[in-house]
């Protein structure tokens, strides 16, 4: 059993003559069990432990939040319209979250199941709030700003994007409106 560079869950390689081409990867307890191909070059299985060690640890950081239900209070407790429906989103990239007004929709990236959960509460609030008003305006702002951890949440938003959160890191934008 080994552990990743990034995380100190242990990981279990399996390696197998049979398999030819797919890797796969579950937990097991608190470890990861690893399925590859005998084969594969040490660069190989080390690019496969690492992208799928970083997938479940991610899927179950989100996991561990009701973003419906979160949404639904942030929504009461702020005033603002309920989503239709709010999801993790494993596709971006590059905002922490987006919505789109006319069919009430929220989606948030999968990659903040790991942060704080003030952070995640910010960006579904500024989610909520283009539900409302689909651009940073002043009346956008207006909408936000009782958020107690707003300039934190964005501080914190900044540093990760800026690559000074270590593992969190990545070019990532604060979020994004789509008007159909």
């Amino acid at each position: 059993m080994t552990t990743t560079d990034d995380h100190s869950v242990p990981v279990k390689i399996i390696t197998s003559a049979r398999r030819k081409k797919t890797v796969s990867a579950k937990w097991v307890g608190e470890a990861i069990e690893i399925r590859m191909p005998e084969g594969l070059s040490a660069a190989e299985r080390d690019r496969h432990v690492q992208t799928l060690t970083k997938r479940l640890i991610r899927r179950r950081a989100v996991d561990r939040l009701d973003l419906t239900e979160r949404a639904r209070t942030l929504a009461k407790q702020y005033e603002l319209p309920e989503p239709v429906s709010i999801t993790w989103s494993s596709r971006q990239k590059h905002r922490w979250g987006s919505c789109t007004p006319a069919n009430k929709t929220i989606r948030i990236s999968e990659r903040m199941g790991q942060y704080p959960s003030w952070v995640i509460d910010h960006v579904i609030v500024h989610e909520l709030a283009h539900l409302v008003v689909p651009n940073h305006s002043p009346a956008f702002y207006a909408l936000i700003e009782d958020f107690p951890h707003a300039e934190k949440a964005e501080g914190f938003l900044l540093a990760v994007s800026l690559g000074f959160a270590g593992e969190l890191s990545g070019s990532i934008d604060t979020g994004s409106c789509t008007e159909d």
